[in-house]
This record gives C-alpha cells, sequence and structure tokens, in this order.
C-alpha cells in the first residue's frame, strides 16, 4: 500500500514542478505557451473571419470555456488526477509483472519505423480510439450525462473545444493509454500528436469557414516544416519546399480536405439541438479525423448549419456555473434510479 501511496505523492509533487517550470521557462517544447498561442490564433482568425458575423468577439459562456481550456489540460492535473494516473500505471505494471514477468512495459513495435509513420500511426490509433469513447459518451446514459457539459456550448467558438467534464479527462485517457504504451509511443511523441490534435479541435469548433484548399495549404506547411526540421535542410532548398509543398498539398488534397479532417461545418451538426430523425444517438462524432464518420456511416451534414440550433433538450435548465458543472451528473437523479 506504501508504494501506492508514494506513487500518488510523487505524482502530485511531480506535476507540480513541472507546471510551475512550464510557466516560468517558456520554450518551443512548452505545452503551456503552446496553448495559448494556439488559442490566441484562432481567437483572431475568428475576430478577422467570422463565419457567425453577428456572434459576439467574445461570445457567451467565453470566459467559462477559458477557465475550463487551463482546468482541465492543468489544474486537474495538479489538483488529483496526474498522482491518481500514476498509480493506476502503477497498478498495472504490477498486475503485468505478476501475470507474465515482465517488469513493466517495454513495447516498441516500431523500433526502426521513420518518425514521421511513428507520429502518423501514433495520431491515427489515438483519434480512432477517441472516436470510439466519444461514441460511448453519447450512447451510455450514465456516460451522456457528463458529457452534456460540452453539449451545453449555446454558441460556437474554438474556446468550447476544452469545455468538458473532469470525468472525460478519465475515461478517455484510460482507454487511450493501453494501444498507446503497446505502440511505444514516448512523451515527446504524444506532445507532437497531441498539438496537432489540439489545433484541429480549436478549429473544428472555432466561428470560422475554411476552405479545403486552405486547410491542404496548411497541412503541407506543417509537413514541410516537419521535414526541414528532421532532415536539418540548407535554407535555400528549405525555401523552395516552403514555397511548393503547401501549393502540391492545396491542388492534389483540398477537394478531398472535407472527408479526411473534421470541420466547422461538419461539427457544428454535432452540436445540434434537434438531431435528424433515426440519430438520436448522436452524429458526426469525428475528433481530428472525418474519415472514420465517412467509413462507419456516422457523417450527416443535411445543409448549411451556420445558424442552426446548438445543446440538447433542457439545456435551459443546465447549471451555468463551474461549481455547478463540476458536479453535474455524479448523483443520479431520483427519478433515473427508479425508472
Amino acid at each position: 500500500m506504501g508504494e501506492y501511496l508514494d506513487a500518488f505523492i510523487n505524482g502530485y509533487k511531480g506535476y507540480a514542478q513541472y507546471l510551475w517550470y512550464e510557466i516560468t521557462h517558456p520554450t518551443l517544447h512548452n505545452y503551456f505557451y503552446w496553448l495559448i498561442a494556439i488559442s490566441v490564433f484562432f481567437m483572431v482568425l475568428e475576430w478577422v473571419k467570422p463565419w457567425r458575423k453577428e456572434q459576439p468577439k467574445f461570445r457567451k459562456d467565453f470566459w467559462l470555456d477559458a477557465f475550463y481550456m487551463f482546468f482541465n489540460f492543468f489544474l486537474f492535473s495538479l489538483i488529483v488526477y496526474n498522482g491518481i494516473s500514476d498509480v493506476v500505471v502503477k497498478l498495472m505494471n504490477n498486475a503485468l509483472q505478476g501475470l507474465t514477468g515482465i517488469s513493466s512495459f517495454t513495447f516498441d513495435p516500431l523500433n526502426g519505423f521513420p518518425y514521421w509513420s511513428i507520429l502518423l500511426i501514433g495520431f491515427l490509433v489515438r483519434d480512432f480510439v477517441q472516436w470510439n469513447v466519444h461514441r460511448l459518451l453519447h450512447a451510455t446514459p450514465r456516460l451522456w450525462e457528463f458529457h452534456k457539459v460540452h453539449h451545453s456550448a449555446k454558441e460556437m467558438g474554438f474556446a468550447a473545444h476544452l469545455r468538458y467534464h473532469w470525468m472525460e479527462t478519465i475515461v478517455y485517457r484510460t482507454i487511450e493509454y493501453l494501444p498507446l504504451a503497446l505502440l511505444g509511443i514516448g512523451l515527446y511523441d504524444f506532445f507532437i500528436i497531441h498539438l496537432f490534435s489540439l489545433a484541429i479541435g480549436h478549429h473544428n469548433h472555432a466561428n470560422v469557414k475554411v476552405t479545403g484548399f486552405y486547410k491542404a495549404g496548411v497541412l503541407g506547411l506543417l509537413v514541410c516544416l516537419f521535414i526541414i526540421d528532421q532532415t536539418g535542410m540548407e535554407l535555400i532548398n528549405a525555401i523552395a519546399w516552403i514555397v511548393g509543398m503547401p501549393i502540391l498539398f492545396a491542388l492534389s488534397l483540398g477537394p478531398w480536405m472535407k472527408y479526411i479532417f473534421n470541420s466547422p461545418e461538419m461539427h457544428i451538426w454535432h452540436h445540434v439541438r434537434a438531431l435528424p430523425e433515426g440519430r438520436i444517438k448522436g452524429i458526426n462524432f469525428g475528433i481530428s479525423l472525418a474519415l472514420w464518420d465517412y467509413i462507419f456511416g456516422s457523417a450527416v451534414i443535411p445543409k448549411d448549419g451556420r445558424d442552426i440550433e446548438l445543446g440538447f433538450d433542457g439545456v435551459e435548465e443546465f447549471p451555468d456555473s463551474f461549481a455547478g458543472q463540476f458536479t453535474y451528473g455524479l448523483v443520479q437523479k431520483k427519478e433515473e434510479k427508479t425508472s
């Protein structure tokens, strides 16, 4: 029992030290400031070219959602999650050792793969797991109660991406941990994958509408910068790649981007209050990729959804405060218990 208590305390202390270091030492590998930078980018984009022009710059619940961004990624981990997750990892490692004699997760099936393929495989596996977890949040009544926090947004904007109940962190991380561990995805790999997913998630919820050609061009630029970083390319060659790669991606992938990546035009229908007939469990579950919804038949975009009503039946009575949303779903209602 002592080793688990030590794991909890050390996990808490370690994360507190990490968070303080993140805040006081801005670097290119600093998640705290990447979160701020990506958020500011999409906030400015919403202000400069809004999809819903009548929506206020600081829409309803903007500041609540801004707090959620820091709570879900930093404060919740500081308060409890990181310590508990370290205990869970230790339990799993001890169970694995008892069953197989292996002391810890030392799997590395991608050893020898090009680094770009490791990131691509990790991204695809994680996104497919998250797509399935997202469906589970809608299909399971108890989990849906927690997920209502995310769907309580009545106006859509980038910050709504990170408005979600803390219980979702536990559900997502618990289910995605094993497949990523079995692939040998390391912390730095996860950092890159997560930043990419974060930017896509902000975009999906943002009050913007960007054509597939522009999105493909940005994807080409990101791929180009990654290649330059990995190869140490000379400046003259790097400039040619930076100019050519976005154009190549825009021309080749532009028309197909809406079928590959999630988008505001697609994701807003996931938040629609009145779901299409026969789709009571939800539609458009994609986190980063739209691909899974098109493959498994849950992709639905009936028309331009710019001005559709968002939420769910009874959203008017849903708690508006962080405190009310924090505790929402933890205790079943009496009518639910007796039904």
